[in-house]
């Protein structure tokens, strides 16, 4: 249930979209939706309709996972960041390990200790290499891409996804990779849920892709719905989202069922990196538990999906809450559809270009800098100092360059808590450096409300990484203080940390 202004605003809206036909202009692609130039909107749309691309490749992908299988192979390591790994782990962690298929097991982290987790886990002689890369040019994955052929050289063992004429083409073809899978070219990273980037890895590991695409139809004629698009899942979804933003209530919320929770991380994504530009932009806070009604300030909407416990409680203490039908894993590639569609009508409100990223360079080119010596380390004040800065209506980040597993997940998550029940604000939690790759865009680009805590650790174990002077470890050091350079430098309140110190400061009264 909406608040009597907000439903009043996304009426208005609704009416403004069937009058500018903005859902019709989508469909046929008309770049001028979002901005007057074509630059990165006319050749990014073709999320659209790649299903019907896709369906006819479902038999040779089923026959792969029937090949691969049959040569012994037990794991598929998905090596990717953001766009290129986050749709599969979604289904794959949905649908969970099916017989006579692959495991995933995801590395998207330059941690080594994450790296050495994964090498405890995994038998490389029954593990099948994915490497994934919209641009074939991604740091984080060609490290990793490059430690694992030293390890493994076998071009057998190893499937690459990537557009075509990007240097991982280049690259597949010099190591003799035949498995090479080519995505249609005219889909950014993070539309790309149900494209090759998805639905390969997803298959390989036994998700019932077939399933979900057919259950996808409903979803797609629907939101080609433009007469009334109050009747548009997608189009209503993106004026709500897009309202709430412009009324202050910019931080949403994500509440959904547990066997599909993994989604959050993906919606996480589409949406920061989508919106969070040129000072405007929606926070996607996932994760979290739903508290009693006086944690929450004014700047929330919660959006769940089915019944959820504490939702009538939020509604009866005015915070407007979304309540869309329950979903379970056969509805994803649904779900991935709806969710793209609401971004691309909610950017069009906000006034944003959905499909670019125009500050996600940035901290890499730091992290370049500090790499080679060129700069020192950046300089940033007491913690203390910088949390007690927050005021309402802003928002904690924690952003944590540790390894992402169960137990350092706890304690973050048992810090975000009281955080967030202590100061009454929004608090995320993301890894260092899979956040770059998602809410990254957002911490820079968008509003200047965030206070953000960057959570180090020394390894304790490092790996290099071949054919570069410098470890896994200093990479990661790198990309850590990075960021931290460009969030200085774009006048965010940012400080360093360990985790203890992270955990001491959240227990203070």
């Amino acid at each position: 249930m909406l608040p009597a202004a907000l439903q009043t605003a996304v009426q208005a809206r609704l009416r403004a979209l069937a009058s500018n036909q903005i859902v019709r202009r989508i469909w046929a692609r008309d770049h001028t939706v979002w901005k007057p130039e074509p630059a990165e909107c006319a050749d990014r749309l073709g999320w659209l309709t790649v299903h019907q691309q896709m369906f006819p490749r479902l038999p040779a992908f089923a026959a792969l996972r029937e090949e691969l299988t049959a040569s012994g192979a037990e794991t598929l390591l998905l090596l990717g960041m953001g766009g290129s790994s986050l749709a599969p782990e979604v289904m794959a962690s949905a649908f969970g390990p099916q017989p006579g298929s692959l495991r995933l097991e995801l590395l998207d982290s330059t941690d080594p200790r994450q790296l050495a987790a994964v090498l405890e886990r995994i038998d490389l002689d029954r593990t099948v290499v994915t490497v994934s890369s919209k641009s074939g040019t991604t740091v984080e994955t060609r490290a990793q891409f490059a430690f694992f052929w030293n390890k493994l050289p076998n071009p057998g063992r190893y499937v690459v996804i990537t557009d075509p004429g990007t240097p991982l083409e280049a690259e597949a073809h010099r190591l003799g990779i035949s498995r090479l899978v080519l995505n249609p070219p005219d889909i950014g990273g993070r539309f790309s849920a149900l494209s090759c980037f998805g639905l390969l890895p997803a298959m390989l590991c036994g998700v019932d892709v077939p399933g979900l695409i057919g259950r996808l139809g409903p979803m797609v004629t629907a939101c080609q719905e433009s007469n009334d698009p109050e009747r548009n899942p997608g189009a209503w979804l993106g004026a709500v989202l897009a309202e709430a933003a412009r009324a202050g209530r910019d931080k949403l919320t994500l509440i959904l069922p547990h066997q599909v929770e993994a989604l959050g991380h993906w919606i996480e994504q589409l949406i920061a990196e989508s919106t969070g530009k040129h000072g405007v932009g929606i926070l996607p806070v996932e994760g979290e538990r739903i508290g009693p009604p006086p944690v929450y300030g004014s700047d929330r909407l919660f959006v769940a999906c089915g019944p959820i416990d504490g939702l009538d409680e939020l509604e009866a203490a005015g915070h407007p809450v979304v309540r869309l039908p329950a979903i379970g894993p056969l509805d994803l590639a649904a779900e991935f559809f709806r969710w793209e569609f609401a971004t691309a009508v909610a950017g069009h409100i906000l006034g944003v270009n959905p499909f670019d990223q125009p500050n996600v360079e940035e901290a890499k080119r730091m992290a370049r800098r500090l790499l080679a010596g060129e700069t020192p380390d950046p300089a940033t004040p007491p913690p203390s100092d910088v949390l007690s800065s927050l005021r309402p209506g802003e928002y904690l980040a924690i952003l944590a360059y540790l390894p992402r597993e169960r137990a350092t997940a706890a304690r973050l998550d048992r810090a975000r808590h009281a955080f967030r029940d202590r100061l009454r604000a929004a608090v995320t939690v993301g890894f260092g450096p899979r956040y770059l790759h998602s809410t990254g865009q957002l911490h820079k680009g968008g509003p200047n409300t965030g206070v953000f805590l960057v959570v180090e650790e020394p390894p304790g174990v490092d790996y290099p990484v071949p054919g570069e002077a410098f470890t896994f470890g200093q990479l990661e050091a790198a990309q850590a203080r990075g960021d931290v350079a460009a969030l200085l430098e774009h006048g965010r309140r940012v400080a360093r940390l360990s985790l203890e110190e992270l955990e001491s400061l959240a227990a203070a009264p």
